[in-house]
């Protein structure tokens, strides 16, 4: 397995545009609603100032975003999404995203990491507690009932 954390380039956006609508059509961890359109794949993944890629033997299978998750005077608070495909799953990607994205966030003028909206059932909450986010808030029917839950890190 050669694993490689890179900037995101826009050859990337096929592959990443596939595995972020895998995501959505299944319904696991994001709110948007199938079928998936460029403007709000964009708005995750081409717009936000950081959007790193994980490929595994030259193939994209992975990513995050860290983008401003207010305007103005809170913009150095930080909001991140990541994504891993399905096949590459439990081989410690989401990992290395979500450890590089730690790393990266002040670099990138951020002093804090807060996640809106983490599905309850979502697997990765035991990863983000480990690495150091609190649960700051909960909303009692985030996504279709579900309840979800917010995050917050400092950097």
């Amino acid at each position: 397995m050669s694993l490689e954390l890179r900037d995101a380039r826009p050859d990337d956006r096929a592959a990443l545009f596939a595995v972020f609508d895998a995501v959505v059509t299944t319904g696991e961890g994001y709110p948007e609603a199938p079928p998936l359109d460029e403007v709000r794949f964009a708005a995750s993944w081409v717009d936000p100032p950081v959007v790193v890629v994980a490929t595994l033997d030259g193939a994209v299978v992975g990513a995050y975003y860290l983008k401003p998750n207010f305007p103005g005077r809170a913009a150095h608070i930080a909001n991140a999404g990541y994504v891993v495909a399905a096949s590459a799953r439990g081989r410690g990607i989401g990992r290395a995203l979500v450890v590089d994205s730690i790393a990266r966030a002040p670099r990138a003028g951020f002093d804090a990491i807060m996640f809106n909206l983490v599905f309850e059932s979502n697997p990765a909450r035991s990863l983000y507690e480990e690495l150091g986010w609190r649960e700051i808030g909960r909303i009692p029917r985030g996504v279709d009932g579900e309840p979800a839950v917010i995050y917050w890190r400092d950097v």
